[in-house]
């Protein structure tokens, strides 16, 4: 993908080298939960007794006679910032950083004109979204998550959420490596902002309170291949620029074959649970990145009629 030199997105947000802590419940409701990491001691209480609440107000007291104030310590020392605490820390630096930084910016950027072009079209006005670059853990608007939760969208704060980790993990764990198998995976998360903008989310999530977790789960597929159907119009809008290279169609649809659910589970449990699938079969989830990819229409991406 021909992505160097080309209008980069300010719409990132970057809390890499920062250290977030959950600000509550909930978890991203699009996005696979991978193996969570458990948080706290595992006690139960944790308040502090009288007596040493005691102690340490008379300790804080004689600092503060001594001149030195603890509070002051504290504060210089972190920052309350989107409703999480950021621990002050170095950013990556290294040039591969700063390129994978580039590089997301551009992709983002190449997403907000694709999507602002669509809904002018349309009478609309696209609204662009934030992107989240995260190391490690992050909290958000859906509640706390890990990088294995693997990149997601939040309708709660039209944020995307996204550990540049994820990407070297879908080339070495996955098998789908490339610029483009990236851009795929960002794209598919400005899929589902654009299903949050027309509706669909917001009415998929009403109607899940009163589904079984089956029907849920088969909902949530639909959901999904549209998101993948909306990221092939953007391939689409790509490759009408000349941007697109020899095999970056492959690397797409490779990435969307290797992230299925029936891949996924065969490859870590040795068997697939069908109603248990949620984002889409390899098959479908291919299917659905090259129809949007081939039409580059909005009404090519129907995944709620009919069979998919």
């Amino acid at each position: 993908m021909e992505w160097k030199g080309r209008r980069q997105s300010d719409n990132i947000e970057d809390r890499r080298g920062t250290s977030a802590g959950p600000t509550g419940g909930g978890r991203n409701p699009f996005g696979r939960s991978g193996i969570q990491i458990p948080m706290g001691s595992g006690r139960r209480g944790g308040g502090l007794s009288i007596g040493t609440i005691i102690f340490l107000v008379v300790i804080y007291f004689v600092l503060k006679m001594m001149g030195i104030d603890m509070l002051q310590m504290l504060d210089d020392g972190s920052t309350q910032q989107s409703g999480y605490e950021q621990t002050v820390g170095e950013r990556p630096s290294t040039p591969a950083a700063d390129e994978m930084t580039a590089f997301v910016r551009t992709v983002l950027a190449e997403t907000e004109d694709t999507w602002n072009g669509i809904f002018k079209a349309e009478g609309e006005t696209y609204e662009e979204p934030t992107l989240v670059l995260f190391s490690g853990q992050v909290s958000s608007a859906c509640g706390f998550a890990s990088s294995a939760t693997g990149p997601f969208y939040c309708p709660g704060d039209r944020k995307v959420y996204l550990d540049t980790a994820f990407f070297q993990q879908l080339s070495d764990q996955f098998g789908a490596s490339g610029d483009f198998a990236e851009a795929y995976v960002i794209a598919h998360e400005i899929g589902h902002h654009v299903q949050n903008l027309t509706g669909v989310l917001p009415k998929f999530n009403q109607m899940r309170q009163s589904m079984s977790e089956v029907e849920a789960n088969q909902m949530s597929v639909r959901v999904e291949l549209q998101a993948d159907c909306f990221a092939g119009i953007w391939g689409k809008y790509t490759e009408q620029k000349g941007l697109l290279e020899a095999g970056d169609l492959e690397e797409a649809l490779n990435a969307a074959h290797q992230i299925g659910d029936d891949t996924l589970q065969k490859r870590s449990q040795g068997y697939v649970v069908p109603d248990s699938f949620n984002h889409g079969t390899s098959a479908q989830r291919a299917k659905w990145f090259k129809r949007g990819f081939e039409s580059g229409e909005f009404t090519a991406c129907d995944t709620f009629s009919g069979a998919i």
